[in-house]
């Protein structure tokens, strides 16, 4: 019986791969294939670009640089409202909670939508500025600049920083830090030598995170930053689209899935040594309550951060959309159950919200049963190799969306996998990139179940 268990669980965990292997492997090798080996005979000379010519040295290099600049604003923002949370109840904590899950799910295109709908040229906040104050043009000119980007991007990842590092700070043992206190350490002392090196494993593998979802930039880096500002998936999709440069577009996609896998790969091991949560609950048993006024206000402050950052943009983008010219207005919202005479599909915009929330019931099916396989896999096995599972299931997070869907256009038409003409694909594209989520959610829950737990069921017959 013991020796079938090993047996089950790759058996599980077969599913994950069979479907990577079908979706993700199979597709990226034929656009490939096709992109470096179109006659088939190698030719080196295709790529000499690449290495000869310095704009694609510079594009990774703003690629680099502008991923490090925003986790470290990332970091640097999300920290103080990471101890807040850990550390203090306060009215409005659950609430506050569930609304900062709300921009990290947000659509890439509605998040720029929301900055511009903001701080645009044409924005709710220049308006006012300049009807206020009788200006004659708009005062906050960020329009296509490095700023706007890197704000949309700490708008993204606040979220995901102060509930990885803010969850795995609310776990740590309070008595450490009071043993240390007790012994006459300062505050400073406390934190510097207690509690950081405690909270390094969580701030980095939050760090690694933003970073890769960063380096990976694509709608909000294209829509805010201009055609001026490039990153690797700007670039692939210019090469691709654009240009139709199939051998350059996929030499670039090879080395962002060389430096993601990378970090995906240190990212796996330092969660599979600290069991830090992609979506760990704060703990509440060493929360307190603030009694002094420095510390109601240290709350405050953060707490108003956090609405700023948070909640306005999506307040300007909801005012904006009932706002025209003569003021307020649903006549857009009543649009949405109409087909304008300038519609690109001859849909009504009610239509296609229904067609949306169809491929998410279906894609939230398939990832969640292909997430709960792989993730029990995860964390039952004992192997050196699991950091590398962990990796390669984590490597669609790490691929260009373009060039996947350029390798569904080229792979998927023939049978048995003819689908390129199928509704089934939309859902089928959208789990491959939702199910490594579900696997970053799931697979630290399990990871905390005790082992005697396992044990105790295995010898009841479990």
């Amino acid at each position: 019986m013991n020796r079938s268990k090993p047996l089950l669980r790759w058996l599980l965990f077969s599913l994950p791969l069979i479907f990577l292997a079908l979706f993700y492997f199979y597709p990226l090798v034929r656009i490939g294939l096709l992109s470096f080996l179109p006659d088939g005979t190698w030719n080196p000379a295709r790529l000499s670009r690449l290495v000869s010519s310095p704009v694609y040295g510079r594009i990774l290099w703003f690629t680099l640089w502008q991923a490090a600049l925003s986790t470290v604003l990332t970091l640097a923002l999300a920290l103080p409202g990471a101890y807040v949370f850990a550390r203090y109840r306060f009215f409005g904590k659950n609430l506050f909670q569930a609304l900062m899950t709300v921009p990290f799910v947000l659509p890439t295109v509605v998040t720029a939508a929301a900055f511009r709908s903001l701080l645009g040229s044409s924005g709710l906040l220049n308006t006012w500025l300049i009807a206020g104050f009788d200006l004659a043009v708009p005062p906050i000119r960020i329009d296509q600049t490095v700023f706007f980007f890197l704000l949309a991007h700490v708008f993204y990842n606040y979220t995901l920083v102060l509930r990885i590092v803010g969850g795995y700070w609310a776990g740590l043992d309070a008595n450490l830090s009071a043993a240390a206190r007790m012994l006459g350490a300062s505050p400073h002392q406390t934190f510097c030598r207690i509690t950081l090196p405690q909270l390094m494993p969580a701030i980095g593998s939050a760090a690694l995170l933003v970073f890769i979802f960063c380096f990976t930039s694509f709608g909000v880096v294209l829509i805010l930053g201009g055609p001026g500002r490039a990153t690797l998936e700007v670039e692939i999709y210019r090469q691709s689209v654009q240009l139709f440069n199939l051998p350059m577009a996929a030499a670039l996609s090879l080395i962002q899935i060389a430096v993601n896998f990378l970090l995906m790969w240190l990212y796996a091991r330092l969660g599979r040594k600290t069991r830090v949560g992609f979506y760990g609950d704060t703990a509440t048993g060493t929360a307190e309550k603030a009694e002094t006024v420095g510390k109601k206000t240290f709350i405050g402050l953060n707490l108003l951060f956090m609405t700023i950052l948070l909640v306005t943009p999506l307040f300007a983008l909801v005012l904006r959309s009932m706002s025209d010219d003569n003021g307020l207005t649903l006549d857009y919202y009543r649009a949405l159950f109409t087909t304008g005479s300038r519609s690109v599909f001859f849909v009504e915009p009610i239509a296609a919200v229904a067609n949306s929330v169809g491929f998410a019931l279906a894609a939230m099916v398939l990832a969640v049963a292909l997430g709960l396989a792989a993730a029990t896999f995860l964390a039952s096995a004992r192997t050196r190799g699991t950091s590398f599972w962990d990796a390669v299931i984590m490597l669609p997070l790490a691929t260009s969306a373009v060039t996947l869907g350029f390798g569904f256009i080229i792979a998927l038409n023939r049978p048995p996998l003819n689908l390129r003409d199928s509704l089934a694909l939309v859902p089928i594209a959208h789990t491959l990139v939702a199910f490594p989520f579900v696997v970053r959610c799931i697979l630290p829950c399990l990871r905390q179940i005790p082992q005697s737990l396992r044990e105790a069921a295995a010898l009841l017959g479990a």
